[in-house]
């Protein structure tokens, strides 16, 4: 992670520097690798009514950028409150990253019909036919409450279609009852 320090109107001090070293460091073990760029900007203003001073935290991250404001007197405060307040909005952007791949599209139609085209049990794979006609590949350790040896050719089955390095996959296969 780069790490940018910089003062407006003042000289960052070296309490205030290895604060913000240490709690680079606490980004880097709670979030390794997110952050990519890290700018810390602390400026003296004596119009504000909070107090003298403002913070900014601003992380770049993959696709997005982070940014933390906070305002007073005191700035070592003023570091504590932006770092846990970046973390806290770190945590939720990894939580919203997740829950995307979770759900990718396709899959909230429901998982997908088609029979068994052709067995390769010898190899682990076979091949099904979907409704519209389309090849889709299918490793052994796809299937779901079945075996290799109770399929058979031209069995009805539900399954849920990802992408593989060749063409559609399918992600689990179910034998139809």
């Amino acid at each position: 992670m780069e790490l940018q320090v910089e003062g407006r109107n003042l000289e960052i001090r070296k309490a205030w520097q290895d604060k913000i070293e240490e709690e680079k460091g606490r980004l880097d073990r709670h979030h390794p690798g997110l952050v990519h760029h890290l700018r810390v900007s602390i400026e003296e203003t004596a119009g504000h009514k909070a107090g003298g001073h403002e913070v900014r935290v601003i992380a770049s991250v993959p696709n997005d950028t982070v940014v933390v404001k906070r305002k007073g007197e005191t700035v070592r405060p003023l570091l504590v409150e932006a770092f846990d307040t970046l973390g806290l909005q770190l945590k939720e952007l990894q939580r919203k990253r997740r829950q995307t791949v979770k759900e990718p599209e396709g899959v909230a139609a429901g998982p997908a019909m088609g029979t068994i085209k052709s067995l390769f049990p010898y190899e682990s794979y076979g091949f099904l036919m979907t409704m519209d006609g389309q090849e889709v590949y299918f490793h052994e350790n796809a299937l779901k409450d079945v075996t290799m040896a109770q399929l058979a050719e031209g069995d009805e089955v539900r399954f849920g279609e990802g992408e593989g390095d060749k063409g559609p996959t399918a992600a689990w296969v179910k034998l139809v009852k």
